[in-house]
């Protein structure tokens, strides 16, 4: 457990760094400024992800993280902690509250419309990643369910979400944009204590989430852009999502 500890608590620091460096350089830059950067690429915010990403695809063959993966296992059973299921609700939570809190007045970086947009186009990203190497890669569970456990889906899902509410409010308010990530971790900690992932497999997803949120403010303009292009004012966006094993259908409707 302390090994595991200490990957989460890496991973933590990494990210913490990651994002104090960023507020550093949203001080200096003018409001027109960080919006217009806002959709831009970057190849400093693709170090966190990829780190985490390679970690998660080493644990596939790597035999010191393989054995990371079987001594965490053991000692959680070990422990035997209370298998629950919240975490099949907490990764969307990050999400919902961003437009909770724009309910209560506190503005986020985008519209409502903009930003739903951008959260249905990291999640396409997201199922596009996720949905393939599970089918590909074929790891087994720890539980032994089945052979989809690489990389966490619902890790995957509750990291995108706390980038999400990073993104719309590390302007407005960069502490209250802080408070995805812990419950994101909260529900990659109870992947692996619910038997159902290895720590590779979480590690890999926190990886993809962000990444994929980042992708999905980096390709904004040219989805607006096609999505204005339409003549139709009730024009609506379907795009998949794969959650908990199960393929389906989201709906984004424009009024």
């Amino acid at each position: 457990m302390k090994s595991y500890l200490v990957v989460i608590m890496l991973m933590l620091t990494c990210y913490w760094q990651n994002l104090n460096a960023q507020n550093q350089v949203v001080q200096i830059d003018t409001l027109d400024h960080e919006q217009e950067n806002a959709h831009q690429f970057s190849t400093k915010k693709l170090i966190i992800p990829s780190v985490l990403i390679s970690y998660g695809f080493l644990s596939l063959i790597s035999e010191p993280l393989k054995e990371l993966n079987g001594s965490t296992r053991y000692e959680i059973n070990e422990h035997q902690p209370d298998k629950i299921v919240l975490d099949n609700y907490t990764q969307y939570a990050p999400a919902i509250a961003v437009y909770g809190l724009n309910l209560f007045g506190l503005k986020g970086r985008h519209n409502f419309r903009d930003r739903t947009l951008i959260y249905a186009t990291s999640q396409v990203i997201v199922t596009a990643i996720v949905l393939p190497l599970k089918h590909i890669i074929k790891e087994e569970r720890p539980d032994g369910s089945n052979r989809l456990s690489f990389p966490s889906g619902h890790t995957s899902t509750a990291f995108s979400s706390a980038q999400f509410l990073f993104r719309e409010y590390q302007q407005q308010n960069f502490l209250l944009s802080l408070c995805g990530y812990p419950i994101a971790i909260f529900t990659g900690v109870y992947r692996t204590l619910n038997d159902k992932h290895w720590v590779g497999d979480v590690v890999a997803g926190a990886g993809i989430g962000i990444l994929s949120t980042e992708a999905a403010y980096w390709l904004f303009p040219k989805i607006n852009g096609w999505v204005q292009g339409k003549k139709d004012p009730n024009a609506s966006i379907v795009y998949p999502y794969y959650q908990s094993g199960a393929i389906g259908l989201g709906l984004m409707k424009r009024f």
